[in-house]
C-alpha cells in the first residue's frame, strides 16, 4: 500500500461496536470484494470491498474475515483468513501479508490461510444460530452481477439451511456514518493532498491546454503524496461539457473566455475527500460568470450553516432549493410569477440545479448511511450546489466536506481556495 500504517485501535474499535450489535450465538462473515475480469488474462485494479476494510484494515484480495464473539472455543472468536502466498506468487505478483503483518494491521490474534476456511467454519458453524452476511444495501446501488457476498449466501444456504440468516447492512449503516477521530484525520489527510493537488492545477491551467492536462497534473500530485489514487474518475469540464454533471472523457481543449468545472478528489487510505471548483480558463471571471459564481457560493455558505447535528435530509434539502430559487431569479434565470405558481412536487430551480445538495462522505464517496436519519455529530457530509445554464454554455459548481461536531460543524477543506478573488489571485501571480 502507498498509504502510511494506520493505528489498528481504529479496526479493533470498530469490531467491538459491530459485535455489540449481533444477536446471541451469531457468526458473521465478511469477504474482501471480488476480482473483476478486465480482459484476457488481465483484471481490474483491485478495491477492497468498504465493510471488510472498516472491520480489519486488511487491503488484500481473497481475504474472510470470521467473528463469533459466543465461540466455545476462544480461538474462533475473530478469525481472518489470508490468501498464502508462496514463490510463484511472489515473482508475479510481489508481497503479501504475512501471518505477523496481518495481525499488526487488524488486531486479529487468529490468522489463517485460506484454504483452512472450510474445515474452521464447519466446526464451529453448528454452534451459532444466526448467520451474518455482508450484503450491499447503499440504496444507490443496483446489482447487475451476483458479487462474492451474494454467492457466499447462496452457497452457505445449501450447506446450513435450517440457521436464521441475518443482514450485517443494518448495523454497518449506523456504525460507519459516525467517524472516529481516526477516521477524520485520514479523511482530512485526502483532503489536504486534494488542496495541494488544486493549488498546482491553479498555476498550470491557460488557454489552449487540454482537460487531460489538468488530468495530469492531478493525478501527479496524488501519486506523489501517497495517495491511493483518485476517489472517483475526476471531472475536469470546460465551457459547454461542464453541463453535463458526469462528464469524465477529459478530451477538450480549454479556451479562453471558458469556465472549467472541476469535480475531483483524492483517496487516502481508502478514506475519500470529494471537492469541486470552477475557474476561468484566462485566470479572470466576466462579469457573467462572477455574478452566477457568486450566487453559487452563497447558497453553499447558507447551506452549509445548516449541516448540524439534528437536521433533517429533505427539510434540508427543500430549503437549500428555496435559497437557490431565489439565486436564480436574481440571475434572471426563474420569474418569480412562474415561481409562486409552480408544482412544489417540481419546483422550477431544478431545471438549473438538477442534483442534491450533499451526501455522506467515507470509505465510499456515496458512503452508506440512512437517508431518513437525522445528521449526528461525527457525520462527514458534502455541501456541493451548482447552477448549470446550457444556453450560455456555462456550468458553476463548488463542493466542500463538512465535519459535524459538538460545537457546530468544521469544513475540512477550508484551506482550499474558495472566493473568486482568491483563484484569480493565484492564477494571476
Amino acid at each position: 500500500m502507498k498509504y502510511l500504517p494506520i493505528d489498528n485501535n481504529l479496526f479493533i474499535l470498530n469490531r467491538k461496536n459491530f459485535v455489540s450489535r449481533l444477536k446471541p450465538n451469531s457468526i458473521a462473515l465478511f469477504n474482501a470484494n471480488d476480482e473483476y475480469p478486465r480482459s484476457g488474462d488481465q483484471t481490474f485494479v483491485f478495491k477492497q470491498n468498504a465493510d471488510f476494510f472498516y472491520l480489519s484494515g486488511i487491503d488484500q484480495e481473497q481475504s474472510i474475515l470470521l467473528l463469533f464473539p459466543d465461540c466455545p472455543n476462544p480461538l474462533y472468536r475473530e478469525v481472518l483468513f489470508l490468501r498464502q502466498t508462496n514463490e510463484h506468487i511472489a515473482v508475479w505478483e510481489g508481497h503479501k501479508y504475512t501471518k505477523d503483518e496481518a495481525k499488526m494491521t487488524s488486531g486479529i490474534q487468529s490468522v489463517y490461510w485460506l484454504h483452512d476456511f472450510e474445515a474452521i467454519l464447519h466446526s464451529i458453524i453448528n454452534y451459532a444460530e444466526h448467520i451474518y452476511i455482508n450484503t450491499n444495501e447503499n440504496d444507490r446501488f443496483l446489482p447487475g452481477v451476483p458479487y462474492r457476498d451474494l454467492r457466499f449466501l447462496e452457497d452457505l444456504r445449501s450447506k446450513y439451511p435450517l440457521h436464521y440468516y441475518e443482514r450485517s447492512a443494518p448495523i454497518m449503516r449506523d456504525l460507519r456514518v459516525v467517524k472516529s477521530a481516526v477516521e477524520i484525520e485520514l479523511t482530512q489527510k485526502a483532503c489536504d493532498i486534494t488542496r495541494d493537488a488544486f493549488t498546482r492545477v491553479l498555476k498550470f491551467v491557460k488557454p489552449g491546454v487540454a482537460e487531460y492536462e489538468i488530468e495530469a497534473e492531478i493525478t501527479h500530485e496524488f501519486l506523489r503524496q501517497r495517495a491511493t489514487g483518485h476517489a472517483y474518475t475526476p471531472i475536469i469540464a470546460s465551457g459547454h461539457n461542464a453541463i453535463v454533471l458526469h462528464y469524465i472523457d477529459n478530451n477538450q481543449i480549454c479556451k479562453d473566455g471558458d469556465v472549467i468545472l472541476f469535480d475531483w478528489a483524492a483517496e487516502y487510505a481508502n478514506y475519500n475527500a470529494d471537492m469541486s471548483r470552477s475557474i476561468p480558463v484566462s485566470g479572470r471571471f466576466t462579469s457573467r460568470q462572477r455574478q452566477v459564481y457568486d450566487s453559487v457560493l452563497r447558497v453553499m455558505k447558507q447551506a452549509t450553516q445548516m449541516i448540524v447535528a439534528g437536521t433533517v435530509w429533505n427539510e434540508y434539502h427543500d430549503e437549500v432549493g428555496k435559497i437557490m430559487t431565489g439565486e436564480l431569479i436574481g440571475l434572471g434565470l426563474l420569474d418569480r410569477h412562474d415561481v409562486e405558481k409552480q408544482d412544489s412536487k417540481a419546483p422550477l430551480y431544478k431545471k438549473y440545479f438538477m442534483h442534491g445538495t450533499s451526501h455522506h462522505l467515507g470509505l465510499d464517496v456515496h458512503d452508506f448511511a440512512s437517508r431518513y436519519k437525522p445528521f449526528e455529530v461525527g457525520n462527514i457530509l458534502t455541501c456541493e450546489p451548482g447552477i448549470y445554464i446550457p444556453e450560455e454554455s456555462l456550468g458553476i459548481r463548488l463542493e466542500n466536506n463538512i465535519l459535524i461536531t459538538e460545537g457546530g460543524n468544521v469544513d475540512l477543506m477550508a484551506g482550499i481556495p474558495l472566493e473568486a478573488e482568491h483563484l484569480e489571485e493565484i492564477m494571476n501571480s
